[in-house]
């Protein structure tokens, strides 16, 4: 074990956001995007410093008139950075650096190869990001040389990580590790020493089960867990299954779990698509909870179970039923970075 990675809720440095610009994530759809990514800004830069990866200077522009409109100014632009850094996508939980620390406490960044979920978009440009990033602020970059995107792990800062048996075991990331040696991985590199594997992730989920949008740590010792009521719903026996394993599941201390209970939003289908709408996929940043809200009753029951795991945070719901037609949401957007 070289490696530790912080837990979320940890002091950050700033949250890394990559420009959305890939029109095809949203056919049809892109145009309230950006002006959502505004909207995330300005919260965030309240917070803590907040880090944008544009692919050109045209970009910067643009979106810096878009967060302008969205009220950033004075105090909170003086947050905001900009930084020239190409990307395919704006999913920068998967494609951006994934920081932890050395021995000595340094902040180091992890790059793991990034596929695309398995090939499914382009990915040159996402790969190399946490290189790019690396040189700009000069940290170090270690390379474990497998695939794994930051969506599909959940660490509590103590030894234990959450995943999906349907992620990082699928043959589209890599087929020739066993489970024990890709252990190992998050072993050496995020300093794990318990992995909780669930077996699969929900309906309309197009990154084979990522761990963001059903379960997380939101302390050392508790999990909240996506919960569908409805019997009849196509998540029902995956999200039961998920909460009655983890329920039997111990920390790295042998420590059982206290497993609590979020809803999930009605069904959210566009263009007869079901999408992968979730609560679980939150933002914990230095001061604020970013919750994806869906315009329907759940919504006030699971800001309330937020609030009361975070009675030093604000929680805001942001309207995400536009961006969930990219097939991700707040979660997906971020990327930590913890304070030096």
């Amino acid at each position: 074990m070289n490696y530790w990675m912080p837990a979320e809720w940890e002091p950050h440095e700033g949250t890394w956001l990559a420009w959305p610009h890939l029109v095809e994530h949203w056919p049809g759809k892109f145009e309230p995007i950006p002006l959502f990514y505004g909207q995330m800004v300005k919260i965030l830069a309240g917070s803590e410093k907040v880090f944008i990866c544009v692919n050109d200077q045209k970009m910067e522009d643009d979106a810096r008139e878009v967060i302008l409109k969205s009220g950033v100014n004075g105090s909170l632009l003086a947050h905001v950075s900009f930084y020239h850094i190409p990307t395919d996508a704006s999913w920068s939980r998967d494609h951006g650096p994934i920081f932890v620390r050395d021995k000595k406490g340094k902040l180091v960044i992890t790059d793991w190869v990034f596929n695309a979920w398995g090939n499914k978009w382009p990915y040159k440009l996402d790969d190399v990001v946490p290189q790019k990033v690396g040189e700009i602020f000069r940290i170090p970059v270690v390379q474990p040389g497998i695939v794994l995107e930051g969506g599909s792990i959940d660490v509590n800062g103590k030894g234990a990580l959450l995943t999906t048996e349907q992620c990082l075991l699928n043959k589209n990331r890599n087929p020739k590790l066993t489970r024990k040696e890709i252990e190992r991985f998050l072993n050496r590199y995020l300093g794990v020493t318990k992995v909780l594997w669930l077996k699969e992730g929900i309906a309309g989920d197009d990154t084979d089960g990522h761990i963001d949008d059903i379960a997380r740590f939101v302390s050392p010792d508790t999990v909240v867990c996506a919960y569908e009521e409805n019997p009849k719903d196509e998540n029902y026996a995956v999200l039961n299954r998920c909460y009655e394993d983890l329920k039997k599941m111990t920390d790295q201390d042998g420590v059982p779990l206290k497993v609590i209970k979020l809803p999930m939003p009605d069904t959210v289908i566009y263009e007869d698509q079901r999408l992968p709408a979730s609560y679980a996929n939150f933002y914990i940043s230095n001061k604020i909870v970013l919750v994806p809200v869906f315009r329907c009753r759940q919504d006030e029951q699971a800001l309330k179970v937020f609030q009361e795991l975070f009675p030093d945070r604000k929680v805001i719901g942001l309207d995400c039923v536009d961006l969930v037609w990219g097939l991700g949401t707040i979660h997906c957007s971020t990327q930590q970075m913890p304070r030096a």
